[in-house]
């Protein structure tokens, strides 16, 4: 779907350059494409030449070229060739080639010199790392990284409409499960029908969504873990089955950890959603802006170990939503910053059993001046199937 050009978030970037002094952006990571210019590439040879002042130039495969038309809020579009006969070169060094003679017209420029991770591009999950040679070609060049981070932290209007489509087409494919699931399914194929309904149902969403992409880690009973991946253990009759799970809807992300029950809770499992939905509820009335992020850190940690569970989780607990399933800003105890109004902040406390169960609860909250705003229509807690 072709949105309209979000002038108030390339107006926010074009200030922080000015702040920096960097007279121009060459950005390469899809999302920071996608922030930038609305364009998600194919494959993650695309770059933009994103200038403080005049139009920014895009410079994408030419077998693209209808879908930058289409999406793309810059008329400055170049194309580069997939194949050259006489040069076996990768696209993405034709590219780098196009991105770096523009650059030189331009005075200071900014690079995406620390990207710590960045979001795949369209067509399939393997992103296109950088090679010495992309930053060799930009002699002089700083670090936009954290410029980027900080205007993609607060997010316009437009961003979280966006982010509240990914949230929609979660929530419904959880809907969906909540119907189908039965004791005994496993983990995979509870997982395939979560992801067949996002991709099916929330491509054309509301005829808002080009291309909806589900990704998840379904874990069941005793399975329930961190880090592990999804196997084919069964669903378990009054244990939480938990679903990780991501959106992606033409680049924007909905990030959550729902958790189904068939039949009735065990009493253990009972204790155990009271004790972290009073942390997750605690956690979550915090966010108002001016919040200390370290402080939520510290809160949710000393949560958990009150009901039992020190040293708990070993994952984040709280991050930014966007352009990425997972960006700054990040909340940890030992950092610094703030929340803002504006943020869209995955909260997501959890704690687990030895050899496996436990519980994880997550949702995305817009940050507002009257406080936090759920974003998914789907319940937090254990949902009975």
């Amino acid at each position: 779907m072709a949105w309209p050009r979000d002038d108030a978030k390339l107006e926010r970037v074009r200030s922080l350059m000015a702040d920096e002094g960097l007279d121009a952006i060459v950005a390469r990571a899809p999302d920071n494409v996608v922030y930038l210019t609305d364009f998600w590439g194919m494959k993650g040879w695309d770059a933009v030449v994103f200038p403080r002042e005049g139009e920014p130039t895009l410079f994408c495969l030419e077998a693209s070229a209808d879908d930058a038309a289409r999406t793309a809020w810059t008329d400055d579009v170049r194309l580069v060739e997939g194949y050259l006969p006489a040069d076996p070169r990768p696209p993405v060094v034709r590219t780098l080639e196009l991105a770096a003679a523009l650059a030189r017209e331009h005075g200071t420029v900014g690079l995406e010199l620390s990207l710590g991770t960045q979001a795949s591009d369209r067509m399939v999950g393997e992103p296109t790392t950088y090679t010495k040679a992309w930053f060799d070609a930009f002699p002089g060049a700083v670090d936009a990284t954290q410029l980027l981070n900080g205007a993609r932290a607060v997010k316009t209007p437009q961003e979280v409409e966006r982010v509240r489509l990914a949230n929609e087409i979660a929530a419904a494919a959880m809907d969906h499960v909540r119907g189908v699931i039965r004791a005994g399914m496993t983990e995979a194929q509870i997982a395939a029908e979560w992801l067949g309904f996002v991709h099916g149902e929330g491509t054309g969403w509301g005829g808002k969504v080009e291309l909806a992409l589900g990704f998840s880690l379904v874990w069941a009973g005793t399975g329930i873990k961190t880090f592990t991946a999804t196997s084919n253990l069964p669903v378990v009759e009054g244990e939480p089955t938990l679903f990780e799970i991501w959106v992606c809807a033409d680049g924007y992300w909905a990030d959550h950890t729902k958790n189904l029950v068939v039949g009735e809770l065990t009493e253990a499992y009972a204790d155990l959603e009271a004790g972290l939905r009073a942390v997750y509820d605690d956690a979550v009335a915090f966010c108002a802006p001016g919040a200390s992020l370290a402080e939520l850190d510290r809160r949710i940690r000393e949560g958990v170990e009150r009901i039992g569970y020190p040293g708990q989780p070993t994952h984040p607990i709280c991050h930014g939503v966007g352009a990425r399933a997972h960006e700054p800003p990040y909340a940890h105890q030992a950092g610094g910053g703030e929340v803002q109004a504006g943020m869209v902040l995955a909260i997501e406390p959890g704690c687990y059993w030895e050899g496996g169960g436990g519980l994880r609860l997550e949702d995305n909250f817009l940050i507002t001046e009257a406080g936090p705003e759920k974003l998914s229509p789907f319940p937090d807690g254990i949902v009975q199937a």
